[in-house]
């Protein structure tokens, strides 16, 4: 991936497509409008004859004052390289958009989450129901002209609070007392729940091969959403046959709070705490996307020694949550806690550093548009160096040496949840889990930011796709890290830690931006737009958690029930992020 990949030019784009796509135009916007009946066509070209394997994202936006919705794909080779963005355009009142799970089966949560939040209907998904909210859920959130009960105006700051001062409590006048509304009619007593009927009913039977088959009852049983082994308010729908996984769908939105609206109320300065209550365990890493996106709007840089402290932080961040998977991983095989917090151990070191450089050890609020909002205090580089250079190897080694080749470990691990390489990277799968199946794509080097293309470290990968691999692949991982981290500490440089002065507020030029960072779960990505206000116009999180997800089905089918609960936990999720 550190060789030049080739990118055809827009020139090539639009001869070979000719009629059917053109350039988007729009100041500040980037990429190719394809007609709606061309857009499966142009998809498996893209796929099939231009190398654009990987179907990152796929979110959609309101233009309210165009009456126009418009869904925007971002898809890239898994060799490297710059991505392909491209944009289906529909009326509001006809929003119908030909679905592209059949080409990009990782399209089908990002596809089910347009649908529930933006009311976008894709022709051909084979399971098109609302993903994040419930069935009963009266309208589409997303859009501009939705309001909820606790609505007071479109933007931050509300003139309740400043400059007027006269602060009210919204929950006071809504007849419910909570932000919360019903269908006009709605009778609970009367209500059925057509969702979970549409949820059971799309569950596979298992079909028996043979007369010698053994004769089991199959049924539908429900792990979660309260279960300590699902790791958070998350539910598995599990069609049983015997202790045999037919099949297997993810029901998550428990803890939805709709992020992205409250991302387009906030300022582009207010959503910085906001991203740390995504995946709350990678705080930093959060804080890094976001910040990557708004710095190309705002078309700055920051400086070089804020360049060196951001990648620190994003690699210890990315120790402190292969630390968290591990441990968490064990507890779920059975070893109740205590690898755990052995790795909680560690963590607690590494949330020190974060203390002292924030202010806060977990929801770290550390970035800015140019920058960092702080330099390092005085003697902090030292514990750094402590961890980088001397403890951590020897602890990373430590818990490699107790656990890779304990046999319960691999006797549960291996051979279970396998995804092959073709699977992952057709389900959209990212970090750990598309790198076990052999995949070596990381966005560190594919498509290199920040320091990342003068630092040397080696992408890891594995080579059976199973729960084994994805554990192996962190704890390699972390090695890199500490890799990373000893180069950091002897290069940084002196210097100022932002490239613009500290603003209260921050005029952001209108257009799009993509910015995404490696994770410790994968890709995280957000997509941003600006009409030049203060407030984006669209916020949208590429989530890797819940993107993978999507792979979650696959791995089971044929498993034991009791593996399920294992395949989760290598698949390694933080449900702030899955439900945002």
């Amino acid at each position: 991936m550190t060789e030049t990949v080739a990118v055809p030019t827009q020139n090539e784009i639009l001869t070979r497509f000719p009629g059917q796509v053109v350039a988007d135009t729009r100041p500040g916007y980037q990429g190719y409008l394809v007609s709606t009946k061309f857009l499966l066509q142009f998809a498996m070209t893209i796929r099939d004859e231009l190398g654009y394997d990987y179907l990152s994202s796929v979110t959609a936006v309101d233009y309210l004052p165009d009456g126009k919705l418009e869904v925007v794909y971002h898809a890239y080779k898994t060799t490297g390289g710059p991505g392909l963005n491209f944009k289906v355009q529909v009326p509001r009142d006809q929003a119908f958009v030909p679905s592209l799970v059949s080409i990009f089966p990782g399209a089908e949560f990002q596809e089910r989450e347009a649908w529930d939040l933006m009311g976008i209907r894709f022709e051909g998904h084979p399971d098109l129901r609302r993903i994040l909210t419930w069935e009963g859920f009266e309208g589409h959130p997303l859009r501009k002209d939705w309001h909820e009960p606790y609505f007071e105006e479109d933007v931050k700051p509300f003139k309740a609070r400043w400059p007027d001062g006269k602060v009210y409590r919204a929950e006071d006048v809504n007849p419910y007392h909570d932000n919360l509304q019903y269908p006009k009619g709605f009778d609970p007593e009367k209500w059925t729940p057509l969702g979970e009927t549409a949820l059971y009913g799309g569950m596979q039977k298992l079909v028996h091969g043979g007369d010698t088959a053994l004769k089991t009852d199959q049924m539908i049983i429900n792990l979660g959403p309260q279960h300590p082994s699902t790791h958070g308010v998350f539910r598995m729908v599990v069609m049983l046959d015997g202790e045999t996984v037919a099949d297997l769908k993810p029901v998550m939105g428990y803890l939805h709070r709709n992020h992205e609206k409250i991302g387009e109320r906030n300022t582009f300065l207010q959503n910085m705490p906001f991203t740390d209550r995504l995946d709350y365990i990678s705080s930093m890493s959060n804080n890094f996307g976001y910040a990557l996106a708004v710095e190309k709007l705002m078309n700055i840089k920051p400086t070089e020694r804020a360049d060196y402290i951001r990648v620190m932080m994003a690699e210890l961040t990315r120790i402190c949550s292969h630390l968290i998977a591990t441990g968490f991983l064990l507890n779920d095989l059975g070893a109740f806690f205590t690898p755990a917090l052995y790795a909680l151990e560690e963590r607690e070191l590494i949330l020190d550093i974060f203390e002292a450089v924030s202010g806060s050890r977990m929801m770290c609020n550390y970035f800015r548009f140019g920058g960092v909002s702080r330099d390092i205090p005085e003697g902090v580089l030292k514990m750094v160096k402590d961890l980088v250079f001397e403890r951590l190897p020897r602890k990373i080694e430590e818990m490699d040496r107790l656990l890779t080749s304990n046999e319960i470990v691999r006797s549960r691990c291996e051979g279970i949840g396998v995804i092959t390489a073709d699977q992952a990277v057709a389900l959209s799968a990212a970090g750990p889990v598309l790198r076990a199946s052999g995949i070596p794509y990381d966005v560190r080097r594919a498509e290199p930011y920040s320091i990342y293309d003068r630092l040397e470290f080696d992408v890891v990968t594995g080579s059976h796709g199973d729960a084994y691999d994805r554990y192996m692949v962190r704890i390699e991982e972390m090695r890199q890290s500490v890799r990373i981290l000893q180069q950091v500490l002897k290069d940084i440089p002196e210097g100022p830690v932002l490239s613009v002065k500290p603003l209260y507020q921050v005029r952001v030029p209108a257009g799009e931006a993509y910015g995404r960072v490696e994770g410790p779960k994968g890709e995280l990505g957000f997509y941003v737009v600006s009409n030049g206000k203060a407030n984006p116009w669209r916020y949208h999180v590429r989530a890797p958690c819940f993107i993978n997800l999507t792979s979650l089905g696959p791995m089971s089918i044929g498993q034991k029930v009791a593996d399920a609960v294992v395949i989760l936990g290598s698949i390694d999720i933080v449900l702030g992020e899955v439900d945002r």
